[in-house]
C-alpha cells in the first residue's frame, strides 16, 4: 500500500505593503494639491475678470475715438500726439474722466462724468458704471454705482523710425494702457498698441 502524502496547500495573502501604501498617499497628496492649486488660479481670475474686462474695453474705446477723430478729420494729424511733444493727448496716467468738447478721451478738456440718470459720479466725476442691485435688475431703486476710480489710463504716443534712422512723419506708434488697483491684490493693466498714418 502506498502512502499518501497530504501536501500542504500554501496559501499566498495578496495586498499591499507598508512602503507601497506610503507611496501611494505620496502620489494623491501631490495630485490634490495640484487641483487646489488650479482652484485657486481659477477663483483668482474669477474675482478680478469684472476689472479685467473694464480695463481692456477703456483701453480699446481710447483707440477707437482716436482712430474716429483721425478719419473724420476732426483733429490735424499734428495734434495726435502727447502734450509733451505739442499734441493735445496729457502725458502719464490720468484718471477716467468723460471726453470734453472734442470727444476725445485724455485731452486736457476732459470733464467730469455723469450716471444715465443725469447725477454726477462720485470721486471727482470719474467715470461710474450703474450695476443692478441685490433685486438683479437694472433700473431700480436698488441700483449700486461703481466708480472707476481705481483706474487709470496712459496715452503714449512715440514716433516711429524709417529703417534708415530717420523718423517717418507720416505715421505715429500709440500705447493705451489702462491700470487698476485692487485691495489686496497686485496692480494689473491692459495695454493696447497701434501705428495710426496721416493718410485715411
Amino acid at each position: 500500500m502506498s502512502q499518501r502524502k497530504n501536501p500542504r496547500v500554501q496559501t499566498q495573502q495578496g495586498g499591499f505593503t507598508l512602503i507601497e501604501t506610503m507611496i501611494a498617499i505620496v502620489v494623491m497628496t501631490v495630485g490634490l494639491l495640484a487641483l487646489m492649486a488650479t482652484f485657486a488660479t481659477a477663483i483668482t481670475a474669477t474675482q478680478s475678470a469684472e476689472e479685467d474686462l473694464i480695463a481692456r474695453h477703456k483701453a480699446v474705446e481710447a483707440m477707437e475715438s482716436i482712430y474716429t477723430a483721425r478719419n473724420s478729420q476732426q483733429i490735424p494729424f499734428a495734434s495726435i500726439n502727447n502734450t509733451a511733444n505739442g499734441g493735445i493727448f496729457s502725458s502719464g496716467a490720468q484718471p477716467l474722466l468723460c471726453a470734453g468738447p472734442d470727444g476725445l478721451v485724455g485731452t486736457a478738456d476732459d470733464v467730469g462724468c455723469t450716471t444715465t440718470a443725469g447725477a454726477p459720479c462720485p470721486n471727482g466725476g470719474v467715470e461710474c458704471m450703474v450695476l443692478p442691485g441685490s433685486d438683479g435688475v437694472l433700473g431700480t431703486a436698488d441700483d449700486q454705482i461703481m466708480s472707476l476710480a481705481n483706474f487709470t489710463r496712459t496715452i503714449a504716443i512715440n514716433q516711429v523710425l524709417l529703417p534708415t534712422g530717420a523718423v517717418d512723419t507720416n505715421l505715429m506708434a500709440i500705447t493705451i494702457t489702462v491700470t487698476y488697483s485692487k485691495a489686496g491684490w497686485p496692480v494689473r493693466s491692459y495695454s493696447v498698441n497701434g501705428l495710426i498714418s496721416s493718410y485715411h
